[in-house]
Formats: structure tokens, sequence, C-alpha cells
């Protein structure tokens, strides 16, 4: 029993001591290549620097202002993204507000924060080109894009409305090009190629095309992202130097391990053995906590590096609410493997129900809450669910492991035996 407890704790050291190379220096083996977990974590605008601007809608009053609320968000999306700004986020802030945070480092092609401002009010360009590479007429020309169900045919396709001069443009180019494909692009690329089944001369008509809802409306926004369908004023512009972002991560990475350096020489000095093995639990988490946020992709902001803390402290409080439990136990007379057996028991309750009430209030700011505030919310419900999981599984296997050592001191397990 004693040589499987130690083959055990040696295994699950080796495998901290694994995740822990690898998340530092990464991982090399042939065609596989893992790269260091902070060359994957996504980087939030206040640790790497950037830009970020509000914008909010002239006239909350217009028809379907919901919708078009969303399509300007679709269309700054693509803005963005055309100009290689992928890692911005863009979110709607209350009802008529959108945020955009674009992180610019030593890798962005564009380090100007103002020539980026300029960029996301900048136009995209839509154009509709014949078989020839003509152009038959501007995103300009469309005055509105739906994704609607066809009566017939219960598909989902793309409507549209031209103004005059699309209306006469598009009808000629449809009866000279009956039957052959016309291109619609977005800053050159293709979006959707139609074949023209008959002439379209009335200023309105269809895309078919098997669509999906979701690809029905995003070729729909695509095709109005010619000109935002809102009126946006730009309310607030702020610019954080990337030399601030960066020492910020940095204070903040070492405020962290110097906070877990105190948590882990408490939980020895205090608890023992079981703190040892609460430590040993807390590294793991640690790990694996940094590996799920680079899987999920969430980007990592300094509210978001404050929830993680504050699950860590989350995670060593259900360790002290199980040691405690198992203290009491001893004290009653009860042999190590039934106080620790009855003591994890005993707590189970009080961490689920403590955890649950500080996931409830993760997820209210997940779904209400706006910038920072969700990257917030995200690492705090991601690092409740894990320390739980840390607490009731890894420190009770590691704790069991060492009980089965045969190291009988109760004095190594509880301090002051006597009531």
């Amino acid at each position: 029993m004693a040589k499987k407890s130690v083959v055990k704790l040696g295994l699950y050291v080796v495998f901290v001591a694994l995740l822990a190379y690898i998340a530092i220096a990464g991982l090399y083996v042939g065609v596989y290549n893992v790269k260091p977990v902070k060359d994957v974590v996504k980087r939030g605008l206040d640790l790497t620097g950037g830009i970020y601007t509000v914008y909010q809608a002239a006239d909350t009053g217009v028809e379907e202002f919901d919708y078009k609320m969303q399509s300007a968000v679709t269309v700054l999306r693509t803005r963005l993204d055309g100009k290689g700004f992928t890692e911005a986020t863009i979110t709607r802030q209350g009802s008529d507000k959108i945020r955009i945070e674009i992180p610019i480092n030593e890798t962005s092609g564009d380090q100007d924060p103002n020539a980026i401002s300029k960029y996301i009010s900048t136009p995209a360009k839509v154009q509709f080109l014949d078989p020839d590479g003509g152009v038959i007429m501007e995103g300009t020309n469309i005055n509105s894009a739906r994704a609607v169900r066809d009566t017939h045919t219960q598909q989902y396709v793309v409507s549209f409305q031209l103004d005059d001069e699309g209306t006469k443009a598009f009808a000629d180019a449809t009866t000279k090009w009956m039957g052959r494909q016309i291109g619609i692009t977005l800053d050159g690329e293709t979006i959707s190629a139609p074949n023209v089944k008959q002439p379209i001369t009335g200023g309105s008509g269809q895309i078919e095309g098997n669509f999906t809802r979701d690809e029905a409306i995003e070729l729909a926004m695509q095709i109005e992202s010619g000109s935002l369908p809102l009126d946006l004023n730009e309310i607030e512009v702020r610019s954080i130097d990337a030399t601030l972002g960066a020492n910020a991560l940095d204070t903040s990475a070492l405020a962290g391990l110097i906070g877990l350096a105190a948590i882990i020489c408490f939980m020895v000095g205090f608890y023992r053995l079981p703190g040892v093995a609460a430590s040993l639990a807390l590294l793991g988490y640690v790990l694996v906590m940094l590996y799920l946020i680079a899987l999920f992709s969430i980007q990592l902001t300094l509210p978001g590096i404050a929830g993680i803390i504050l699950s860590i402290g989350m995670a060593v409080d259900a360790n002290v609410i199980i040691f405690e439990r198992f203290k009491e136990e001893v004290r009653a007379g009860k042999s190590l493997n039934a106080s620790m057996e009855s003591g994890f028991k005993r707590a189970l309750s009080a961490i689920v129900d403590s955890n649950i009430t500080t996931l409830i209030a993760a997820l209210v700011l997940m779904y209400f809450g706006t910038g920072s505030i969700k990257g917030f919310a995200y690492t705090l419900a991601l690092g409740i669910c894990v320390s739980m999981l840390s607490a009731i599984t890894i420190t009770r296997f590691l704790l069991r492991s060492f009980v089965r050592l045969n190291i009988r001191k109760k004095s190594l397990y509880v301090t002051r035996l006597k009531p």
C-alpha cells in the first residue's frame, strides 16, 4: 500500500513538473509544436497596449434599431479583420453603444492609434462585378440587405433593395448576363457569386444558396458593410502605451507568484502534511487554469488576472474547510483514514454552496458586463469550476496517498491535538 502511494505521488509530481515545463518553454517533438502558454494566451488591451473607443448611436428611434446595431458590429468586425486586427474585441455596451478594443504591440502592422481609429470609420468597399470583372455597382447603391425565409422553398435567402442608380445598373447587367455569375466582393475578396436566373429590374431581388440562417445573416451584413447602417458618434477614445501594458503584465505575474508562495508557506506551516497536499493540488490548479484559458481563447486582462487570483483564494478556502473538519475528526479519536474520509464528506456541502453562490455572481457579470468586466467574470467562473475539482478530487487523492504512506504521527497532520 505504501509503495503504491509513493508511486502515485511521484507520478503526480512528475506530471505537474512536465505541465509546468511545457507551459514555460513549450514542447517540440518532430512535427508537433506546443507553444509556451505566454505565446498562446490572448492578452487584453491593458496588458499589451493599444486603443479603445466607444461609439454611440445618434438616433435610437430608427426602425429595426437592434438589428442595425448588430449589423454595425458586424461591419466594424469585418473592417478590423481586413486590417489584420483579428484579436480586437467589439461588444455592445448597453443598448446604444459599441465598444472596440484593439491591442497594439510590436507585431501589429499599424502602430498609430489615430490611423487605426480613422480606419475604423472608413467604409468597406463592396462591389458587384460582371463575369468579365467589370464593376456593375458599388455597395453604396444598396439601401438594405436582409436574411429572410423564402415563402415557397422555406430556404433562407438574402433579400436586397437598391437605390435608383443601382436599380438601373443592376437591371442592365442581369439582362445582359442571364445564366452567368455575378460576383460580390468585399474589399477585393469574393463573398458570393450567385447565378442570374432572370433579369432583376424592379430594384429588389434575392440571393439563393442553401444558406443556413446564420450564413444568410452574415452575408446580408457583409453586403451592407459598404456603409454603417446607423450614424455612430465617437464619444470616447483612449490609447494605452504598449510598454505600460507589458509592465502591468510583469507586475501582475510577480504579484501572483508572491501570493502563491505566501499561500503555500501558510498552508504547509499551519496544516503540515495536509498543507503539502493542498499546495501540490494548488500548483496543478494554476497550471490547468493557464491551459484552459489558452484552450478556450479567453482574452486575459488585468481584471481577468484578478479573477484567477480570487479563484485561487477560493480553492485554498475549500481546503481550509476540509482540513478543519479533518482536525475535528482526529481530535474526536478517529483514525487518520476515517478522519480524512469523514472530513471531506462533512465539508462537501459547504464547499459546493459557497462556490455556487459565487458562480451565480460570475454568470451575472458575464451576461450583463462589458469589456474587462467580462474578462473578470470568465476567469472567475472558470476558476471556480476548476477549484472545486481541485479541492474535491486532487486534494483528496493526494491526502489519501499521504495517509497510506503509513505515516502515523498525528502531529504531522494536526497541530494541538487536545481541543
